[in-house]
Parts: C-alpha cells; sequence; structure tokens
C-alpha cells in the first residue's frame, strides 16, 4: 500500500476533531442545527489550519441522511457517495482555474440539481487568484444563487477579494493554533503510530508549525524519518539549525559586546555553508528564549527546553 503523509491520513472527518477554531464550529454547527445554512460563506486565515477540512466536512454534514449531531455520519448513502467522489461536492483550485471561463461553466452547471444529496457544495480554493472577469462571472452566481447550491470561498489573502463577493459571503476566520495545541494533537498521533518522543522534542516541533497544523504535520514526517525516537537533537539536526552551542556562544558575544568572538564564530559558521536567513532566525530565537528566560518565573515550562539547555540560556 502507497505511504500516505501524515497531513492527510489524520485529515480530521468530523466537527469535534477539528483542532481548535471552535469559533468557526460552533457557527457552522448552530447553522445546520437550526435548518438555516447560508448560501455562500468565505473561509480566511493563515495556511494550514484547517479552512479546506472543515468545508469538507461541512459539505458532508449538509447532506447526511444521520447526523451526529451536526457531524456527518460517515455512514449512510450520501456520505459514502461524498466520500467515494460524487458530483454534489466540487472542489475548484481557482490558482489553476481563475479564468472567466471555469466560473462560466460553474454558472452553467450550478443549475442542475444535486444526484445524491440535498444541495451541491463548491469549495473554491485560494479564491484571491480569480481574474476581475471570473469574479463577475462568479458575482451572478452570488447574487442569485439556486436554492440547492453552497459555495465555501477559502482564502489566505482576503484582502485581494473584491467588495461586491465579500459583502454576499458570511465571513469565518481560521485563526493560527497555539502551540499547546498542536503539541496535544502530535502526542495523540504520534501515541497511535507507535512512534517514542521526547517531550522536548514534540515541544519544538509545534513551535516550527508556527501555528500550522498541517506545517507541523510536514515537519514531523520528516524528523519521523530521520531517527528511531525523537529525540530534541534529532529534531535540530533534521530542520538543519545551528548548533545550540555555537549559536549560544555567538549570542553570549554579542551581548559582552566580544566583537572578535562574535565575528570569527559567524565567519565559521557561514563557511560551513549556512544560510544567513537561517542563522538569524536561529540567533533570533535563542535571544527571544535568552529573554523569556531573564524575566519570566515559569521560563523552564514556557521554553520546554532539554534541562541542561536550559540551564545553559539562564547562565547567558
Amino acid at each position: 500500500m502507497a505511504h500516505v503523509s501524515l497531513y492527510r491520513r489524520f485529515r480530521p472527518d468530523s466537527f469535534d476533531k477539528m483542532v481548535r477554531q471552535e469559533h468557526v464550529v460552533r457557527v457552522l454547527e448552530n447553522q445546520i442545527k437550526q435548518g438555516a445554512v447560508g448560501h455562500a460563506y468565505l473561509f480566511c486565515g493563515p495556511r494550514g489550519t484547517g479552512k479546506t477540512s472543515v468545508a469538507r466536512i461541512f459539505a458532508r454534514a449538509v447532506n447526511c441522511e444521520r447526523p451526529k449531531g451536526a457531524s456527518p455520519c460517515g455512514k449512510c448513502a450520501a456520505c459514502k457517495a461524498i466520500a467515494d467522489g460524487s458530483l454534489d461536492v466540487v472542489e475548484i483550485d481557482a490558482a489553476s482555474n481563475n479564468g472567466v471561463n471555469e466560473m462560466r461553466d460553474l454558472r452553467e452547471k450550478v443549475q442542475y440539481p444535486p444526484v445524491t444529496g440535498k444541495y451541491k457544495v463548491y469549495i473554491i480554493d485560494e479564491v484571491h487568484m480569480l481574474t476581475d472577469s471570473a469574479y463577475n462571472a462568479l458575482l451572478k452566481t452570488l447574487e442569485e444563487p439556486p436554492s440547492h447550491a453552497i459555495f465555501i470561498l477559502a482564502t489566505t489573502e482576503p484582502h485581494k477579494i473584491p467588495a461586491t463577493i465579500l459583502s454576499r459571503c458570511m465571513r469565518l476566520d481560521f485563526k493560527l493554533i497555539p502551540a499547546e495545541d498542536l503539541e496535544a494533537h502530535l502526542k495523540s498521533i504520534l501515541k497511535e503510530i507507535g512512534k517514542e518522543y521526547e517531550t522536548e522534542a514534540v515541544a519544538a516541533i509545534a513551535r516550527a508549525g508556527a501555528g500550522s497544523d498541517r506545517d507541523m504535520l510536514s515537519i514531523a514526517e520528516t524528523c519521523i524519518a530521520f531517527s528511531e525516537k525523537l529525540t530534541y537533537e534529532a529534531i535540530c539536526a533534521a530542520l538543519g539549525t545551528a548548533d545550540f552551542d555555537t549559536t549560544a556562544k555567538l549570542a553570549f558575544a554579542m551581548l559582552c559586546a566580544d566583537m572578535p568572538t562574535a565575528l570569527f564564530v559567524t565567519e565559521n559558521l557561514l563557511a560551513e555553508g549556512k544560510s544567513v536567513g537561517v542563522l538569524m532566525r536561529d540567533l533570533l530565537e535563542l535571544l527571544r528564549q535568552i529573554a523569556v528566560a531573564k524575566t519570566c518565573a515559569n521560563a523552564e515550562k514556557l521554553l520546554a527546553l532539554p534541562k541542561e539547555l536550559f540551564c545553559k540560556i539562564k547562565e547567558i
């Protein structure tokens, strides 16, 4: 069987499995329960925060014959048909289908009633990539949509969408996911796949995800392939970060105004092929950790670093 990446394998299939985004889920669940589903939604927010996943769950939920609360059951004929690629749920990548002809084609096909469910759901991803003429073609459909049609527009850049489109959609903003929620999600996945890990390693991967669940899982997959057990040292090596001791030596020299040592360490790092951008990122992260250790009473818990590394930071 072909390998399936972590973010695809563990993509949520019900609202209760979503990592955070409770404010979005609550609105959609209440609308489904009350039978007050809108005809157009705009999902906007950073990449990897669950926009497409929520759109797919919502598309199945509005067509489900026996929903569990507001989530799809996954067992009825409608759920199985959508899982097998039903024509009732259409996903369009606006980055590669951004012309007026594609939107005109959509406008013609949207008039046909759904095949198995109650609604035809159109999920248009990266909608900000549409051309002006394509927006105009889509606008007419959003103004007078058929009763069986629901549009879900997803974007990371809502400011690029014309006001005429925005005013016809219910806007739901997805937020970056806190590190503690990413850690909890990753730990549950590692437990399920039987991978040993150090708590500090999981915390490092969650921080590297920078609020994106998908980014975190992509990074985790690289780290899982790197070593038998997820350790902090293995994570640093897999992510290509500078050796902690070397970066700490550079930071200490800077803070002590020891210019010869700072320039010597920097020159050695660059001679080894270290990217200036990556070096800056590592240095800024270390300076942030030093600031936290200096000012916060619960710094050890906040930073979630191995004890010996935290002691070095405290020393600096």
